[in-house]
């Protein structure tokens, strides 16, 4: 049976797109795809967002997009998985050619997170990731559950607070050359410790930025790609969940769902986490980024933070992470991340990413984590020869 594959990727750059419209994000980004892939017949659309209904009061994205970009007709819908939709979307794009339902399908995923007039709006919006009736409703937010991770975190492994800015670090140096990146300049460990505190002991610098953006894919199979010269392959994939509610977790210092979903890709792809060559982390909050390390196997649990010390993760390293700055850096457009993260794969093993460029990669891991943990997906990628 013939894996699904990526024959084209497209997205926009990062930023606050004051004069776009999420129609216009959405179709900036497909149109490239389409491009880059030749411009096949594409038999369904599959939107992965998570805000649109919330922040900017559209809902039904299937047929805003097929519209927009001119396949009114062709099947399309939205799916939402909170900050996971993006991957849930090509996951879902994944099972519908393996099925042979259809033959190509488009997967776009867009967000536009700054059309509010306050950022509490958007904290608002983003707590709906999490339990509203034993969470939300009694004042929890997004940065606070995910300090109340981090505290426990710490606790357990004896962290200090130093140990938690090697990863922000990394991905500054990592967005400063990449120009579709949201956040292009470097901090240091003076900057990331004196950075404001948000939700103890959360800083600023441990957390993502809010920004729009789109990034889009062609899937296909092999024998059906119209450019057969930058094709890579989706060797697996997995997902799960885990307690929508935090506080029900039997251990806050790891992501369950996440180790489930990357022994399921493994498996499917017939592979083993030492086969990595490049990894992307949903580094949401620096404390998330190293429970992704953890739980795709790469390093032992509360020893993530030695490894990107020791610049193992570094594009020149032994195993690169997040080579255009992940979501602290090059920005994290909440439905759109998990498409981004799966084209930044796909152009390192095309041998296409510019200034990101890492040498010679095979295999490739996405893990991109909806709420704090609760819906996981993880996608494993092998260059095409």
């Amino acid at each position: 049976m013939q894996k699904p594959t990526i024959a084209g990727v497209g997205f926009t750059k990062i930023t606050a797109h004051w004069k776009q419209s999420l129609k216009d994000l959405a179709s900036e980004a497909a149109v490239k795809a389409l491009n880059d892939a030749g411009n096949p017949e594409i038999n369904a659309i599959i939107v992965g967002n998570m805000l649109s209904g919330i922040i900017n009061g559209q809902e039904n994205l299937g047929s805003l997009v097929a519209e927009s970009i001119g396949l009114s007709g062709v099947s399309s819908v939205k799916i939402e998985a909170a900050c996971a939709s993006g991957s849930a979307a090509v996951m879902w794009a994944c099972l519908s050619v393996l099925s042979d339902l259809f033959d190509s399908v488009l997967v776009v995923g867009v967000e536009k997170m700054t059309d509010v007039t306050d950022n509490e709006d958007v904290t608002s919006a983003l707590a709906t990731a999490a339990d509203y009736d034993y969470e939300v409703f009694f004042g929890a937010t997004f940065p606070s559950l995910n300090a109340m991770i981090m505290r426990s975190y710490a606790k357990t492994y004896n962290l200090s607070p130093e140990d938690f800015g090697y990863l922000p670090i990394l991905m500054h140096k990592n967005a400063v050359d990449v120009s579709h990146a949201q956040l292009r300049f470097p901090i240091d460990m003076d900057g990331y410790l004196n950075s404001p505190m948000v939700s103890d002991p959360l800083k600023l610098f441990d957390c993502a930025p809010i920004g729009d953006g789109a990034a889009a894919l062609v899937i296909t199979k092999k024998d059906g790609a119209k450019n057969s010269d930058h094709l890579v392959e989706i060797a697996g994939f997995g997902s799960a969940t885990d307690t929508l509610a935090t506080y029900r977790r039997e251990d806050l210092s790891r992501l369950r769902a996440a180790e489930l979903a990357t022994t399921r890709a493994l498996s499917m792809a017939g592979l083993e986490s030492k086969d990595f060559d490049i990894v992307q982390i949903h580094d949401a909050f620096s404390v998330i980024g190293y429970l992704n390390l953890e739980a795709l196997g790469i390093v032992e649990r509360g020893k993530a933070h030695e490894f990107v010390a020791s610049g193992d993760a570094e594009r020149s390293g032994a195993l690169p992470v997040n080579p255009e700055g992940g979501l602290k850096a090059r920005g994290h457009p909440v439905g759109a991340t998990g498409v981004y993260q799966i084209a930044e794969l796909a152009l390192q093993l095309s041998d296409r990413a510019g200034p990101s460029q890492i040498e010679n990669p095979n295999v490739g891991v996405a893990m991109n984590v909806g709420g704090t943990g609760s819906n996981v997906f993880v996608h494993i990628l092998r260059r095409v020869e």
